[in-house]
Order: C-alpha cells, then structure tokens, then sequence
C-alpha cells in the first residue's frame, strides 16, 4: 500500500509542480512583481515530464537487459554453492546471530546463506554482484512466507538491512572520484565507512521495534560488538597505508575476495562430484525468469520519479530546505549537497549524475570541484545511502508482494540517519 501512495504522489505532485510553473509563464510578468520568475522552460514543462516518462521507460529496460545476464550469472553460482554445501557453511557462520534477527526462519534455512552472500557483496561495494544475491535471499525467504502477498518480519527486516547498506570498501565511488581527478580519491572512505554503519544500526534498530525484538540479548550484543571492533581496527589498519595501497585495497581486494568464493563454491562443489555444469544452469535459468518478472515493477517506480524530477519538485524541495535552514541560523553549506541525498533512494543512476555535476565539468582532467566540500560530500552521500524505493520495487516485485507493511518507513529511517550522519561526518573530516 505505501508504494501505490507514493506512485500516486509523485505524479499528482509533479502535476502540481508542472501546472503552477505553465501558469506562471503565462502570467510571468505578474509574479516577477512578487519575485517569482518563469521561462522558456516552464513553458515546456509538460513536454519535458512526457519525455521524461519515454526515456525513464527506456531505461528500466535497459538496466532490466544488464540484470538479466548478471542473474543468470550469479543464481547459476549460488546453485553450484548450494549444492557443494558452500551456503550451509556460510549460515552456519552467522546462525545465532540471524536467529535472533530472524526469530521465524527455521535452523540452517538456505535463506540465511542467501541473505549472509549479499551482505557480504554490499559490505565490498559490489552493486552487481549484491543485486540477484538478494533476489535469491528474498525467493529464500518467500517460502516461509504465510501471506504470499504481504511482506513478512523476516523479509522486512532483510530488505531495511539491504538497503542501509554497510559498506566497508565504497569501491565505485573512490573509482569515479579517480576518475574526477581527485587530489586523494579515498579520503571518502572513513567518513562513508562511519556513515553507513549508523545508518544499518539505525535500521536494525528500527525494525526491531516494529517486531519487538530484544537486541540486548546476549548473542546480538556479542555478534554487533565484534562487527563494531573489526569496524574500528580495519579503519585502523587503512589510516596506516598510503593513498595508493587504500585504492588497491578498494579496487583489488574486494573483487579478489569475490572471485574467491567463486572458485570456493566451485571447489567444494567438485569434490562433492556435483555436475557443475548442469547445476549452474538450473540456477541461470531461474535467474532469467527472476529478472523478467521485475520488468513492470521497475518501470512504474522509475517512470514515477522521473515526473517527479522533470517537474522540478525536487528543486523546489531543495530550495524549501535551503530556506529553513538559514532561517533557524544553521550553516547552510552541505544543502547544496542535498539533491544527491535524496535523489539516491529513488534512483541509483539519478544520484550519481547529481553528485558529478555538484563537482562540476573535468577540464585538463580534473573536475574543479571534487576536492570541494561540497565535492566531498556529496561521495559521501553516494556512498552511504542506498536506493531504497528501488529496491523494495524490484525485491518484493520479484516474489509479487504488494503489502510493504512498514517497510518503507523503516528504511527511509536508515536513509535519513545516514544521511545526517554523513553531514556531521563531513564537517568532522572536511569543513
């Protein structure tokens, strides 16, 4: 019910948004009086928002295309796993600890596996791989779901944690920010390091009090101390090294790490004398009808906040938060930062255009305002926070839950704390 409510607002808003800037170019000469100005664009703004629908259209297929081969891949690997026993291990690993987040799921549930490979994908900052990792873990989780319609505990409390995504290597965004020029392309890492884990801890703990779940228990304090320790020595360890040993770390390491598990679940699977082969396609094959299914989950929410955006809400938005916050006699640079924050959990591709336009066009091969507060910031941004709406489209999508219950809500929490933690953090580092 909360997606059909935002679907529905994004486009009565964007029609709002639309009509009043039409009227006012009409009538332009009348609101200049107040200082309020119209141009040419507004009176194209209609033109823009139908456009805006074509392309968003155009692009879910797009990323749908991308999807398919990268679920075929990587359902394939997470069959051969299965198979050789690589997943039982994985959830053996984290088994007390899942008990306790996810009270329904029964002992040694392939679900733990699943949801264990994609945190871990998340944790590295490998969109793709994370991505059919989920999928799987959300199908896994479907079958002990009562209401095939409605979200359970178990699956809100996956996806909220999915979406606040800790992320221990950002490998994508120190990769663009080398790209950009940067003096020191991962100077981010601390502060988005920092940034996401609160935001997880702000959505566990959200969720928690939905489902009345004691995180004080032994086990969950045991598990989340060891997390927070290893957290603080790896930022240890990282401060040490130079520039270029943190980006080979970043670039390096996390896909080695991935590639390993690979030939792992390969390996294991050998010894078990598994036909590789054939597992690896049965676990493709769903992979591709996965993929398919989320086609008109995808375009509705991406076409929704495409009319949102071409409509310039989002600018209006923008400016109503610049205008509060200099009024109540706040420091107003990080507003500037703004549309990437909230452009990222409606749209992953969408906070990624605004945070290299907030460093502005690459000349002699560096952008002028990357190494910018502001330029900072808005890493941070892309960093720590997650596509939520997306995500809830494409996970509940793909298993057709329609009921997200408090979903959203929780994860928005997630989004909002690590966005204002980013905040802090950036002043604490870079202002």
């Amino acid at each position: 019910m909360a997606l059909n409510y935002i679907f529905v607002g994004f486009f009565l808003i964007g029609f709002v948004v639309a009509l009043v800037r039409l009227i006012g170019y009409f009538f332009r000469d009348f609101f200049a009086n107040w200082g309020m100005h119209f141009d040419k664009a507004d009176l194209n703004v209609f033109a823009a928002i139908v456009q805006s629908t074509f392309d968003m259209a155009a692009t879910s297929i797009s990323i749908i295309i991308t999807l398919i081969g990268v679920m075929t891949l990587w359902l394939g690997i997470m069959r051969v796993g299965e198979a050789g026993g690589a997943i039982k291990v994985l959830s053996s690993l984290v088994a007390p600890f899942f008990r306790k987040l996810f009270p329904e799921l029964p002992k040694d549930h392939p679900a733990m596996g699943s949801m264990m490979m994609n945190f871990s994908a998340n944790m590295l900052g490998l969109d793709n791989a994370a991505t059919p990792l989920g999928l799987k873990a959300m199908s896994d989780l479907q079958e002990t779901n009562g209401v095939k319609d409605t979200a359970s505990n178990a699956q809100i409390m996956f996806l909220v944690l999915n979406t606040s995504g800790l992320t221990i290597i950002p490998v994508s965004v120190m990769a663009m920010r080398m790209a950009g020029g940067a003096s020191n392309p991962t100077d981010v890492f601390i502060p988005i390091l920092l940034a996401t884990f609160f935001s997880t801890l702000a959505g566990l703990i959200s969720v928690a009090i939905f489902q009345k779940i004691n995180l004080l228990n032994r086990t969950v304090m045991l598990y989340l101390g060891f997390l927070t320790a290893a957290i603080v020595g790896f930022i240890w360890w990282m401060s040490s090294l130079t520039q270029g040993q943190v980006s080979t770390v970043g670039l390096v390491g996390g896909n080695f790490v991935l590639y390993g598990i690979i030939v792992a679940f390969i390996w294991l699977a050998f010894q078990k004398k598994v036909n590789i082969y054939e597992k690896f396609v049965e676990g493709a094959k769903e992979g591709f009808e996965v993929a398919v299914k989320i086609i008109p989950y995808l375009v509705a929410m991406l076409v929704a906040i495409g009319v949102f955006r071409a409509s310039g809400a989002m600018e209006i938005l923008i400016d109503g938060m610049r205008y509060l916050v200099g009024g109540i006699g706040l420091r107003t640079e990080w507003v500037e930062g703004l549309p990437t924050a909230l452009m990222k959990p409606l749209s992953g591709s969408g906070a990624r255009g605004m945070m290299v336009e907030s460093w502005g066009a690459i000349s002699n091969g560096k952008a002028p305002y990357i190494d910018s507060f502001i330029g900072r910031l808005t890493s941070v941004f892309q960093g720590s926070t997650e596509t939520t709406f997306y995500t809830i489209a494409v996970y509940y999508g793909a298993v057709n839950i329609s009921k997200t219950r408090y979903t959203v809500a929780a994860g928005l929490i997630a989004d909002a704390v690590g966005i204002i933690a980013a905040i802090f953090i950036a002043y604490l580092f870079f202002g």
